[in-house]
């Protein structure tokens, strides 16, 4: 026996549009079909449910109660389907991964490395969305997030790209500031310190690194507060300060000889980079790929 006793789907969509225009004629246009083949099968839907769905009257036609409760449900159906269906057609013409990051991460780390997979994934459209706020997933349709946060309160289903470590970075110009030494870590009494959007009460800042060196009560000369890691970083390439280098996040700026560490002393972080994924990405190849590459990238 059928799971479902349901009628042709041909005869439901002529029911809906002869519903909705409450005429097989306008229906009929819509549908591309005559109006005498849309009164056909919405006389074949009536005969199949035993039920009239409408009230024809003298150039007029009325849903019954029949029709009403049918309409409603008709309407919320072949709406569904055709959103599915419509996506299903858009990912069989596109492959997409769309990917969200801190601006700091995309900016320093992912972008920097993205032509790698394009290069042997020229098919496929990564899209990068850039956020300090955390999205659902699922809910926004996003495939990849790659977050920012305490190892230790990584989300179970997480998987760890990397950890980090702190060190102070600045360009190499402000390192040989005359009158200004840059030899210890006291020294940073003598320049500006630079605080990204990550330097708040939950996560590690100046501070951490401050006492860890045992100078926590150390006052620079002076202080200016960015929005975005990245941008804090774009300024201590141009010599404006001191900046709290993350790495391996800074790697890039340090092999590019744009920024240099002033100091040996590095300090190991509690936050890291963890990767999640979607559960409707699971049958994406193209995210698959992606998260594979990246994997690959961040065990380099």
């Amino acid at each position: 026996m059928r799971r479902y006793q349901l009628p042709p789907l041909d005869l439901l969509e002529a029911f809906e549009a002869a519903a909705r225009h409450l005429s097989f004629t306008r229906a009929a246009d819509e549908l591309s079909l005559t109006q005498s083949a849309v009164s056909r099968q919405i006389a074949a839907l009536e005969e199949r449910l035993n039920v009239p769905l409408f009230q024809r009257l003298h150039r007029a036609l009325r849903l019954t109660e029949a029709g009403l409760q049918l309409q409603a449900t008709a309407a919320a159906v072949l709406q569904q389907l055709h959103s599915v269906t419509e996506q299903l057609r858009q990912e069989q013409r596109q492959k997409t991964v769309l990917v969200t990051t801190t601006p700091g991460f995309a900016g320093l780390w992912l972008i920097p490395r993205l032509s790698a997979f394009t290069a042997v994934h020229a098919d496929v459209d990564v899209r990068i969305s850039v956020s300090l706020s955390l999205v659902n997933l699922d809910r926004d349709g996003v495939d990849l997030a790659i977050r920012y946060g305490p190892t230790a309160a990584a989300n179970p289903g997480a998987v760890r790209l990397f950890g980090e470590v702190m060190t102070p970075v600045c360009s190499p110009a402000l390192r040989k500031q005359a009158g200004k030494p840059l030899k210890r870590p006291e020294d940073l009494q003598h320049h500006v310190l630079l605080h990204g959007a990550h330097d708040n009460a939950q996560l590690p800042d100046w501070s951490l690194w401050l006492r860890a060196m045992q100078i926590e009560e150390l006052k620079p000369a002076g202080a200016l507060h960015f929005s975005d890691y990245d941008q804090m970083m774009n300024a201590a390439v141009r010599g404006q300060g001191v900046a709290l280098g993350r790495f391996p996040l800074t790697n890039g700026l340090i092999k590019e000889r744009k920024l240099v560490t002033p100091f040996s002393q590095k300090l190991a972080s509690p936050m890291g980079y963890h990767l999640l994924r979607s559960a409707a990405s699971a049958h994406k190849p193209e995210v698959n790929d992606f998260a594979t590459w990246l994997l690959d990238e961040a065990a380099r």
